[in-house]
């Protein structure tokens, strides 16, 4: 297990030691916050191996997680969240239409725009090759109390809005 610090002292380290178990801080009390960005560092590995196992490059996979949520998103919107040029977009689009993992279809309410919606063939592969880690997850929350499991999941939705509003572009330089 490895462990290095920042200059201001703070520990800097997987946070998980060999056995599974958690660091804990100078206090005693459990390393939230280092525990929390190994299962983030995690996530990029997540999106490695999903990508393998359908057989997409992991920007594909980064696309169709982006519609998972059934959001309205054309190919212009993709290319932004993805932070690529329009024309990556829309190859990228055709490589998942042709995998038939999307489809084009006309927006709800805006008959001239385009979005792109997963189809259930994809759900369904994705869900498939997620399986053994969504498992292993279950299992995992089984372990804690009712009551742990609702402060887990209040902590996890809190640091999902603290992080939506790090991600989101920041405004404008105010010039004047």
């Amino acid at each position: 297990m490895s462990s290095s610090q920042t200059p201001d002292g703070i520990a800097l380290d997987t946070g998980v030691g060999t056995n599974g178990t958690t660091h804990a801080t100078t206090d005693g009390g459990p390393d939230v916050a280092n525990a929390l960005r190994v299962l983030l560092s995690r996530t990029h590995d997540v999106e490695a191996a999903l990508a393998r196992r359908l057989g997409l490059g992991v920007s594909d996979v980064i696309a169709l997680q982006h519609l998972v949520d059934g959001a309205a998103l054309g190919p212009v919107d993709l290319a932004h969240l993805l932070r690529m040029r329009s024309a990556s977009a829309t190859a990228l689009v055709d490589r998942l239409q042709s995998a038939g993992h999307v489809r084009r279809v006309r927006h709800p309410t805006d008959g001239r725009r385009v979005v792109l919606a997963l189809t259930d063939s994809a759900r369904a592969e994705a869900g498939a090759a997620l399986a053994p880690m969504l498992g292993a997850l279950g299992a995992v929350i089984a372990d804690f109390t009712p009551d742990e499991q609702r402060s887990i999941a209040r902590f996890l939705h809190r640091a999902t809005e603290a992080m939506t509003a790090f991600a989101a572009d920041p405004p404008a330089p105010d010039v004047g």
